[in-house]
């Protein structure tokens, strides 16, 4: 009677009071890594490897296309900036079709671009090219950056950029050994439907170098650089306001006759390229993540398979089917943290490598140095996260097993 009463007297609370708490399952799982370590590293080695493929071939992807969509946007301004000019050759854009155009509803700042023949001096080297004159706002709305120009003092609006083929023509170098260098510049236009000679006051420094040998020789030289300036341009960078306004204004322009270019439309393009490589990439490394979650659910089965007895062991001293399930569920999910974490150190390691390469070959080369991969904290977290997920449900099913297992039962297969 004394026996009945005390097991009627055992509630559901008192039953769940004796589960294994937290602390518990992390020691056990511990212990249990000790018990086999050359298993358990290579383990947490494989999916290592897995984890630290996927992140290593995204932030490669991440990296390209930072380095691609920088290139063709390098500010913000030219991402809502479009080009106009008129179809037909000889039709030039006059002062009040500018000032017609700022007046457009949805435009910010225009910035017109005047483009003729002209003629360059230096230390009596002559030669014939194309001169185009900008204002301040030109570089910021077109996103145009040169190759070479001095990163400390980067104002390129008090000076001329230069292709390096018209720096061939003067007999001077096609590098930034060339900044600095002063050039006399003079070019012929019609202005009031008289011909004007418009030059440089002084010789002006160069302050911005272009790798262009696919173009003739040009320069780009501000219009408060030149004695008078031209009434008549080729073309016209328009800033609109904002994102919302940018296809209004588009068919505005059109309807002006106009044709347009977009930097945007080509980074657009280039977006949905680089996302392609980053999928493609990212299923690369998800099945070598695959192939390490298949390691681990086949060592979480033999875990299980060898630790039978063990769990008979502990069903018999009042061990839960939670605390089972809870035990082997810990232990493949701190081997999958410990593998996401070595995974991202593979990853930055092998990122370190391939830039450190790279960057000497650039320099060896005489080229510019560059980040292939781009890391994000988040991703870092995410994947750390993921790889905990895919330890849980690589341990899920042996786990199962092991919950489900009887005492009886397991003495007996034992």
């Amino acid at each position: 009677m004394e026996n009945n009463n005390q097991r009627n007297n055992l509630n559901p609370k008192t039953e769940r009071a004796r589960n294994l708490r937290l602390r518990d399952f992390i020691k056990l799982s511990v212990r249990a890594f000790r018990v086999r370590p050359m298993r358990t590293f290579l383990t947490v080695l494989g999916m290592s490897v897995g984890i630290g493929t996927v992140f290593f071939l995204i932030s490669l992807g991440y990296g390209l296309q930072y380095i691609l969509l920088g290139k063709l946007a390098p500010t913000e301004d030219s991402l809502i900036s479009l080009q106009a000019s008129y179809p037909e050759e000889g039709i030039v854009i006059s002062q009040d079709i500018i000032n017609q155009i700022s007046r457009i509803n949805g435009v910010e700042e225009v910035s017109p671009v005047y483009q003729d023949g002209g003629e360059i001096n230096y230390n009596g080297f002559t030669g014939d090219i194309i001169i185009k004159i900008i204002d301040d706002k030109y570089n910021r709305l077109s996103g145009f950056v040169p190759n070479y120009y001095n990163k400390n003092n980067n104002d390129l609006n008090k000076g001329i950029i230069i292709s390096n083929t018209a720096l061939r023509l003067i007999g001077l170098d096609e590098n930034e050994s060339s900044l600095g260098k002063e050039i006399e510049i003079k070019t012929i236009y019609y202005k009031d439907g008289k011909e004007n000679i418009s030059s440089t006051a002084r010789p002006i420094p160069v302050v911005g170098i272009v790798d262009d040998g696919s173009q003739s020789p040009y320069i780009f030289i501000p219009n408060n650089l030149m004695n008078n300036s031209p009434d008549y341009f080729g073309s016209v960078f328009v800033k609109a306001k904002d994102d919302n306004s940018l296809e209004a204004l588009r068919s505005e322009l059109i309807n002006k006759g106009f044709i347009i270019s977009a930097r945007v439309d080509t980074v657009r393009q280039a977006k949905k390229i680089t996302d392609v490589i980053t999928t493609v990439l990212g299923i690369f490394g998800v099945a070598a993540l695959i192939v390490s979650s298949i390691g681990m659910f086949n060592t979480m089965l033999i875990s299980f398979m060898e630790r039978i007895f063990e769990v008979g062991i502990m069903k018999s001293i009042g061990a839960t089917r939670i605390d089972i399930l809870g035990l082997f569920l810990m232990e493949s999910f701190i081997m999958g943290l410990l593998g996401g974490v070595g995974g991202i150190a593979m990853g930055l390691i092998g990122g370190f490598l391939v830039n450190a390469g790279m960057n000497f070959l650039a320099s060896y080369l005489g080229g510019n140095p560059i980040n292939l991969f781009i890391y994000s904290s988040k991703f870092m977290i995410f994947i750390i996260l993921l790889s905990g997920v895919v330890g849980l449900l690589s341990g899920y099913w042996p786990a199962r097993r092991a919950a489900k297992l009887s005492a009886r039962e397991a003495f007996l297969r034992k």
